[in-house]
């Protein structure tokens, strides 16, 4: 293929992230498993893997795969995407997709640790590796080409000041998985620049159980006046929180759903910070795509960062737009 072909197919990239470098919508949007409409690439088919550690039922996670099947259509990819919320089990995952010889992989790192010995063993075959999402601390010692997503360490320290200037005294940050990474660097960053904060654990997989662990805490100390939560689901279980307790306590959050731009417009939710999941989807596969027909890699060995940003009342009605067609 023609140098000329590839960069047109590029251009065409540059396109499609224009009309949708948004962020992470919810409620669920439909998945028609083809993306966002766009031409097609010239370049041979080729298979690409997509793990991911979402939980069941979490929104956020139609977004990225939203992202990730626009760009595989447009550049003429079979995706191929599975998930699983324990960590040995997402890297028996990788190295199913490993044996099965695809030609690029883009996974996530929650847990690193767990992760290391499969993403070797893709490196070692010449499998280009893409981490997105998770594990901007891990990546490179991993030997993972290139990484999308935020720091998610400064992005809870941005969550933090907004505390502050808003004028809480007390938060909890709730988390939602325990040995995450990137969930425990965000209340670490709440905390390194809001002291009055602190972690409140939960299970994830059972809703009502987060909604009763959240309601027991601001009952026993109703000197809380904030929650931080780290999901847009949990957010709209802790407004119901605060009612339960007849608590006065704002909520905030990290990511975004459909569900959450009503509750920014009217009121019960203060803010979201966003990352752009569909960004991270799509930049994923788009680089394998590179990287595979060009040798491109993406970031100059730093990770490309799709957020944090905030998202309230002031900006919330443009998000909507967006968040109507599924990909915020």
């Amino acid at each position: 293929m023609r140098f000329s072909r590839l960069i047109a197919a590029a251009g065409a990239s540059v396109l499609v992230l224009g009309a949708s470098a948004c962020s992470s919508t919810g409620g669920k949007p439909a998945s028609n498993g083809g993306g966002m409409g766009s031409g097609t690439a010239d370049t041979p088919r080729a298979t690409i893997a997509m793990i991911t550690h979402e939980v069941p039922g979490d929104s956020f996670w139609d977004l990225v795969r939203k992202g990730a099947e626009t760009a595989a259509k447009k550049d003429n990819i079979e995706l191929r995407y599975s998930n699983d919320p324990e960590a040995p089990n997402q890297a028996n995952l990788v190295q199913t997709a490993v044996d099965s010889g695809v030609k690029g992989i883009a996974v996530t790192l929650a847990k690193p640790d767990a992760m290391k010995a499969a993403i070797e063993n893709a490196t070692a075959k010449g499998i280009p590796v893409v981490a997105f999402n998770a594990g901007a601390d891990a990546w490179r010692a991993m030997g993972v080409k290139e990484f999308f997503g935020q720091d998610e360490y400064i992005s809870g320290q941005g969550a933090g000041k907004r505390v502050a200037a808003e004028g809480a005294k007390k938060a909890i940050c709730v988390i939602q998985e325990q040995g995450h990474v990137g969930l425990e660097s965000r209340c670490a960053g709440v905390k390194n620049t809001f002291p009055g904060a602190e972690v409140l654990n939960v299970n994830g997989k059972d809703m009502p159980s987060v909604e009763s662990t959240i309601t027991a805490k601001l009952q026993q100390d109703p000197s809380i006046d904030y929650v931080i939560t780290l999901g847009a689901p949990f957010a709209m279980t802790a407004v119901q929180s605060v009612k339960n307790a007849n608590s006065k306590a704002k909520v905030g959050t990290f990511d975004t759903n459909a569900a959450l731009v009503g509750a920014i417009q009217n009121g019960d939710v203060q803010w979201a910070i966003d990352q752009q999941p569909f960004l991270q989807g799509y930049l994923s596969v788009d680089s394998l795509w590179l990287y595979i027909n060009n040798g491109n890699v993406i970031g100059g060995g730093q990770p490309t960062l799709t957020g944090p940003s905030f998202i309230d009342k002031s900006n919330i009605d443009a998000v909507a737009e967006y968040a109507k067609n599924g990909t915020r």
